[in-house]
């Protein structure tokens, strides 16, 4: 992931979790004992990072959150970042890192800042500071805030040295967010609503679900300007197209829910999403031609941020909305290929990409001194994106989980949520 190619016929040695050696077949002195795996014929490529995750909260139980993180593993994710934390998360987090659950490596931000939880700015100050001495990594934003508070948490943050991410609110807008430079923006609405020209204050109830309501009145001519300007500030972008077009897409529910991944979800969850999508689909506001419209728009702004060169991140928001965690992101791959971005492009969104945004040079990439987070192929991810399903294993951390383990573990999962 240096650069786009392929390197054939490569020898990769592991020991302690990282990779210690990465040569041509043959130049690699193989310790005795070492586990032997063939990679003959396939495609070895860094673990994937799942960028707008949300790991189940304390209420649902331990074995909840555990099945989840395997769900995530068992798909290739070696990283996820909790996009609405709970005090149960960070041990979570430190049980994954000493390798006792298979997971990702966790990143998790606090309970989230949003209109309830911060109404004024000395409450954001010092929920700031309780997060961070409670250890989290990042903070949460919510929409409901106001501009007062979320300039109270800006200062506060940047005060004590902790990022903060997600939604942008009404009240404070797109150029505030950036000129605070927000680590990430999270679902695209905010760009839907400065398109459409809505300033601070804006009747909320006018938008719709993310920016749906506004697409009438959206000028087209400003995403350049908007995407150079997210790029200068260094701010990136979690888009989630898979969340948002699993509400408004052509699929019906009895498609989606025949999907094969859908029978690790309960039952009830997956009923839930039908009445969702079927309540969405069967309002007066919903027409197909707006739909396809809002679609394509938020494709569009994929396209244009990437070409301005602001930072983009794998993100599907699972386990929401037909989004089952680690298998939808398959889906949020493909639908950024119909945006336009080509396969390299994409695997870096989900590979070196996430490492940039949290600083560290430990993964992301396969080269030596690297932790051994990898994604074994039985086809080439390069020539079709699509290809990244097709799994032969996983490196976590070291790690090896083969396709046979996995599946086992998949079907055990099948019996808990499905009886």
């Amino acid at each position: 992931m240096d650069r786009e190619r392929r390197l054939a016929g490569h020898t990769v040695l592991i020991e302690d979790g990282r990779i210690t050696a990465l040569a041509r077949q043959g130049r690699v002195a193989i310790p005795e004992g070492a586990t032997l795996i063939d990679g003959t014929g396939r495609y070895l490529i860094p673990g994937l990072a799942e960028m707008h995750a949300h790991i189940p909260s304390s209420r649902e139980g331990v074995e909840a959150m555990e099945r989840v993180l395997f769900l995530y593993a068992a798909n290739g994710v070696t990283t996820a970042r909790g996009m609405l934390g709970d005090p149960a998360h960070l041990e979570l987090r430190a049980r994954a890192a000493r390798g006792e659950i298979i997971s990702p490596r966790i990143y998790t931000s606090g309970p989230s800042f949003n209109g309830n939880s911060t109404p004024d700015p000395e409450t954001a100050r010092a929920l700031v500071v309780s997060q961070l001495e409670a250890g989290y990594d990042f903070l949460k934003l919510h929409p409901g805030l106001s501009r007062e508070v979320f300039d109270a948490i800006v200062e506060a943050a940047d005060e004590v040295g902790i990022p903060f991410a997600g939604h942008v609110s009404a009240d404070v807008g797109l150029d505030p967010t950036l000129a605070a430079r927000q680590a990430s923006i999270d679902h695209l609405n905010a760009y839907i609503e400065a398109l459409a020209g809505f300033g601070d204050g804006f009747d909320t109830q006018d938008a719709g679900f993310f920016g749906y309501g506004m697409i009438d009145d959206v000028d087209y001519d400003l995403i350049p300007e908007l995407a150079r300007r997210t790029a200068e500030a260094g701010v990136w972008n979690a888009p989630t197209l898979s969340f948002i077009e699993h509400i408004y897409d052509a699929f019906s529910p009895a498609e989606m829910a025949a999907r094969p991944e859908i029978r690790y979800m309960p039952q009830r969850t997956v009923e839930g999403w039908v009445r969702r999508k079927e309540m969405t689909q069967s309002s007066p506001s919903f027409s197909r031609e707006k739909a396809d419209e809002y679609i394509a728009l938020r494709r569009e702004l994929v396209r244009a941020l990437h070409e301005a060169g602001a930072g983009i991140l794998l993100a599907s928001d699972a386990p929401q909305l037909w989004n089952v965690p680690g298998f939808s992101l398959q889906h949020e791959m493909r639908l950024m290929a119909e945006a336009g971005l080509t396969p390299y492009q994409i695997l870096e969104t989900g590979t070196k990409n996430p490492a940039r945004y949290f600083g560290t040079d430990e993964w992301g990439m396969i080269r030596e001194g690297a932790i051994a987070d990898l994604v074994l192929l039985e086809a080439d991810p390069l020539a079709d994106i699509a290809n990244t399903a097709q799994l032969a294993g996983v490196v976590l951390r070291g790690r090896w989980l083969s396709k046979e383990e996995i599946e086992a573990r998949l079907e055990g999962i099948v019996s808990e949520v499905r009886g």
